[in-house]
């Protein structure tokens, strides 16, 4: 390990591990063809700019239950309204209960996400540096079906979700619990993820160190922090 300060190394999950393969939109239709609905390129055009307008526009996803099972009734729910106002924007159809289940069903499991590619390898050298790992995660119980069936979880000392931790990025707490799990101070940890306000800002507004992952390179602000790919994590501790 190198003189560093850092001893926990935390990363965002959706965006930063891995990501939906294709797109929402492509998932969403690939499940909805059986039900009658178009498969064209517009539509997933469409059903891709619906979706973003639904999850901008839906509350928060912290609920006040923590029972397991009345917590995942909740998110059920949330995402049913989602999904919901998605094809109300593009044209509903018969049998949509069904097809939610069925959509929501594959969004926890492998089907629907795919691991960046250069992840193995960065974490692994993280883990024979000598750091601790975790996740910060703005995702709901789902999360931890998805992450063993993409074979993640062997890498990761400790895993923050939003459904449990009480709070989504970029809020304090939800850092603070994280930090809590390693029993290490803001100052000894870093935080990387792909979106400047819950990942960068949500990070350092609650005392931790963060690099933001801009695969696009789309920042133009000099005082952040950035890389384009995972690979280059290592080198910037």
């Amino acid at each position: 390990m190198s003189d560093s300060p850092i001893k926990v190394v935390f990363f965002d999950a959706a965006g930063t591990l891995f990501h939906v393969k294709g797109s929402v939109g492509e998932v969403y239709l690939r499940h909805a063809g059986k039900y009658g609905v178009p498969q064209s390129d517009g539509m997933v055009e469409k059903v891709d700019q619906a979706f973003r307008e639904a999850f901008l526009q839906a509350p928060p996803s912290v609920f006040a239950e923590t029972r397991p099972e009345k917590l995942k009734q909740c998110e059920r729910l949330w995402w049913f309204d989602i999904v919901h106002a998605v094809f109300y924007r593009v044209g509903m159809f018969d049998g949509f209960d069904d097809y939610f289940e069925e959509v929501h069903t594959a969004f926890g499991t492998a089907d629907a996400w795919e691991v960046y590619a250069e992840v193995p390898e960065v974490l692994g050298a993280l883990k024979a540096r000598g750091y601790e790992l975790g996740v910060i995660s703005n995702f709901d119980t789902q999360f931890f079906s998805v992450f063993r069936a993409l074979e993640l979880d062997s890498y990761f000392d400790s895993v923050t979700v939003s459904c449990t931790a009480g709070a989504l990025k970029p809020s304090p707490k939800i850092f603070q619990h994280a930090l809590a799990q390693h029993v290490v101070d803001p100052g000894e940890a870093l935080h990387i993820g792909d979106r400047q306000r819950e990942d960068f800002e949500g990070a350092t507004g609650a005392g931790l160190s963060s690099v933001l992952l801009d695969r696009d390179g789309t920042v133009q602000d000099d005082a952040i922090p950035c890389i384009r790919h995972l690979g280059e994590l290592p080198g910037r501790l």
